[in-house]
């Protein structure tokens, strides 16, 4: 009896933190839904394999990445950009912030059937933190202009 009155007053004492939300396993896991900016452009990445789920708005301008890890959604400013992109962005975009780096490498296609915006297939991006696996996902989506 003691042992289990010991047990409850353990559990009762314990902070009840729910795990953060994960995308199939992985460190990040998904964004809720995002508006369109209130000028210019953003791109909207959906991970392509696996459960699919918003994981990444990237701003135009101001030119940002957000993105949840750990549990966190967290803006990630743009510091590098490389090749060429469209609507605001480029081929590749390195974000930094804290500890985090986050690459975006995306192929932008303008489609005679979307107007005010563009398709992103392929892309990806590709995490790095000091001490931690890389991780890279395979993501792909849309560009939505004002």
């Amino acid at each position: 009896m003691i042992a289990l009155l010991s047990a409850i007053a353990l559990q009762a004492a314990a902070p009840s933190a729910t795990p953060p939300a994960l995308i199939d396993g992985l460190p990040i896991g998904p964004i809720a839904k995002q508006a369109l900016p209130a000028k210019g452009c953003a791109a909207y990445l959906w991970n392509v394999a696996g459960t699919r789920q918003l994981v990444a708005m990237a701003g135009a301008d101001p030119a940002l990445l957000r993105i949840a890890i750990d549990g966190v959604t967290k803006d990630y400013a743009r510091t590098t950009q490389t090749g060429p992109g469209g609507f605001g962005f480029a081929a590749v975009t390195e974000y930094r912030g804290g500890d985090v780096t986050a690459t975006l490498d995306m192929t932008i296609t303008t489609r005679g059937d979307m107007s005010q915006g563009a398709s992103v297939l392929p892309a990806s991006l590709r995490i790095d933190r000091p001490g931690r696996d890389t991780v890279i996902v395979a993501v792909g989506g849309l560009i939505g202009c004002v």
